[in-house]
C-alpha cells in the first residue's frame, strides 16, 4: 500500500515530521540569529551594512552598489564559462516613506505631523495606531550623511498614525469599502504637541525644527534630500505555545535574505562560481538603479570574474534561485486559496514553478526540466519542500524578481518560505520553513 501511495498520490509532508530531532534543534537555534537580524535590519541600507559586516568577518568577497544592493561572490572549482549559481533575494519591504517636505502643523488638533507616501503593497488600515520608528539617512547639501534611527531603543520616543474612535467613525469609515475608509493621504505620523515659547504662527512645528537642528544639525530643507522610512517598532518574537513560529516586521523578504546570507557564508569550495545577490525595489516593481531589472550590476559582477568571457553565453548557462517568500494558507480565508496547490506553514521551503497573475501574465514560468532538477536536489538532501502559488487563478497573483533574470536566458525558479499575513506590519513564519530555506540555498550554491 505504501508503494502505491508513493506512485499514485502526492502528499504534502510536514517539515516537523521530515526533519530529524537534531535538525529541529538546529532550526530553533537558527531562528535566534534570524530574529536578531530582523530587529537590526529594517531598511535596505541597514541590510547591506549587515551583509557587508558578515562578509568581511568571513573573508568573503563582496561588491556593493549605492549602499542598497550587494553581491557576495565565492569562486568555484569549474571555470566561469560553465555558468554560475545565483541566489537572489530582495532587501526592501512595504513601509511608509516620508514625503520630501513632510513636516506640518495642524492647528485644529494642536499636533505636528509628518506626511508619508506608502511604499509597496499595503493594507492601509493595518498601519494606523501602531508604534512606528523612523530609520534612514539625511544627506545635507555639503554631502554630510546623517544616519537617523529613532524609536527602537527602550528609552526612545515612538511615532504613530492616528485613527478615528468607533463612536464617530460610522459615516466616514464603517459604511465604506475597506480601501476607502483609510486614504493614503491620511497616513500622517504624529510627531509632537509641545509649542515653542514665543509668538510663533506655527509654534509646534517650530519647536520640532528647533529640536531636530539641535539634536541632529538638520534643517527643514534637509528633508528634501533624505530617505526616511517609518517602520513598525515590533521586535521579532516567538509565536505560539510551542514557540514554533516567528512574528516580526519585514519577513518578506528578509527571511530569504538571512537564509541566503548564511548559506553563502557557510560555503567553502563550490563546484560553480556562486553569487548571493541582494537587491532593492522589488516591492515597487524592481524599478531603479539598485533593482534586479537593471542588469548592469549583474553584468559587472560576471565581467569582474573574467573580463574576457562572453557574458551572454555565461548567462545562458547560469542557474538561479529567486529567493522570495510565498503566501501561506490563511485559516480564516481559505476560499481564496487553491489548497491543493497552496503552501502552508510548516511544510518546508516552497517551490513556485510560476508567478504572475491573470493567465500567468508578467510571470516567470520555470521549465519542467529545471523543476525536476530542483525536486531531485531537495529530495537527495532530504530537505522538506512543498509547492505553492499565490491564490486561486482569478483571485490574486503576484511577481518576483525571477522574470528579470529569466529574460537574460538564465534558468530561474522561485524558492522560499511561506509567510502568514504577508505585507502586514507583523508577519508570521515557521522556524522549520526558514531553516529548510537555508538548507535549500546551501545545497544549490554548493552544486
Amino acid at each position: 500500500m505504501g508503494e502505491k501511495e508513493s506512485i499514485y498520490a502526492y502528499k504534502k509532508k510536514s517539515a516537523w515530521e521530515t526533519l530529524t530531532r537534531d535538525q529541529i534543534k538546529k532550526a530553533f537555534e537558527f531562528a535566534e540569529g534570524y530574529k536578531l537580524f530582523l530587529d537590526n535590519v529594517k531598511t535596505e541600507r541597514e541590510a547591506v551594512q549587515k551583509i557587508k559586516e558578515a562578509a568581511k568577518r568571513d573573508k568573503k568577497r563582496i561588491i556593493t552598489n549605492r549602499e542598497k544592493e550587494a553581491a557576495i561572490i565565492v569562486p568555484g572549482k569549474k571555470s566561469v564559462e560553465e555558468g554560475l549559481r545565483i541566489v537572489i533575494s530582495h532587501i526592501d519591504s512595504p513601509r511608509l516613506d516620508l514625503k520630501q517636505i513632510p513636516l506640518y502643523e495642524d492647528q485644529d488638533s494642536n499636533l505636528a505631523l509628518l506626511e508619508t507616501h506608502y511604499y509597496g503593497g499595503i493594507k492601509k488600515f493595518q498601519w494606523v495606531t501602531i508604534p512606528l520608528a523612523l530609520h534612514g539617512v539625511i544627506i545635507k547639501k555639503t554631502g554630510e550623511k546623517i544616519i537617523f534611527t529613532l524609536g527602537e531603543d527602550i528609552d526612545d520616543p515612538v511615532f504613530s498614525v492616528p485613527d478615528l474612535l468607533p463612536h464617530l467613525s460610522h459615516e466616514v469609515q464603517d459604511t465604506k469599502k475597506i480601501d476607502d475608509a483609510i486614504k493614503g493621504e491620511s497616513l500622517d505620523i504624529v510627531v509632537g504637541n509641545r509649542s515653542a515659547t514665543g509668538n510663533f504662527k506655527e509654534g509646534i512645528k517650530t519647536a520640532i525644527i528647533d529640536k531636530l537642528h539641535k539634536d541632529y544639525g538638520i534643517t527643514e530643507e534637509d528633508f528634501i534630500s533624505a530617505e526616511l522610512e517609518a517602520v513598525p517598532t515590533f521586535k521579532a518574537k516567538d509565536v505560539g505555545f510551542d514557540r514554533s513560529l516567528i512574528g516580526a516586521y519585514g519577513q518578506d523578504d528578509r527571511a530569504s535574505v538571512y537564509a541566503a546570507l548564511k548559506a553563502i557564508l557557510r560555503l567553502k569550495n563550490p563546484e560553480h562560481a556562486t553569487i548571493a545577490l541582494f537587491v532593492d525595489k522589488e516591492e515597487i516593481g524592481s524599478e531603479g538603479s539598485t533593482a534586479a531589472q537593471v542588469t548592469s550590476f549583474i553584468r559587472s559582477i560576471i565581467r569582474d570574474l573574467n573580463p574576457r568571457i562572453d557574458i551572454d553565453s555565461i548567462m545562458l548557462k547560469t542557474k538561479v534561485i529567486s529567493a522570495d517568500v510565498n503566501s501561506a494558507v490563511t485559516p480564516n480565508y481559505i476560499d481564496v486559496f487553491d489548497v491543493k496547490n497552496a503552501s502552508s506553514l510548516g511544510g518546508g521551503v516552497v517551490i513556485s514553478k510560476y508567478t504572475g497573475h491573470g493567465g500567468k501574465y508578467s510571470a516567470n514560468d520555470a521549465s519542467a526540466e529545471y523543476v525536476a532538477e530542483i525536486r531531485a536536489m531537495l529530495d537527495k538532501a532530504k530537505i522538506p519542500w512543498q509547492t505553492g502559488e499565490l491564490g486561486k487563478v482569478d483571485k490574486g497573483g503576484g511577481g518576483t524578481v525571477a522574470k528579470y533574470l529569466s529574460r537574460l536566458g538564465m534558468e530561474v525558479i522561485d524558492l522560499g518560505a511561506p509567510v502568514l499575513s504577508m505585507h502586514s506590519p507583523y508577519e508570521i513564519t515557521s522556524k522549520v520553513d526558514i531553516y529548510s530555506s537555508f538548507l535549500a540555498y546551501y545545497e544549490f550554491l554548493k552544486s
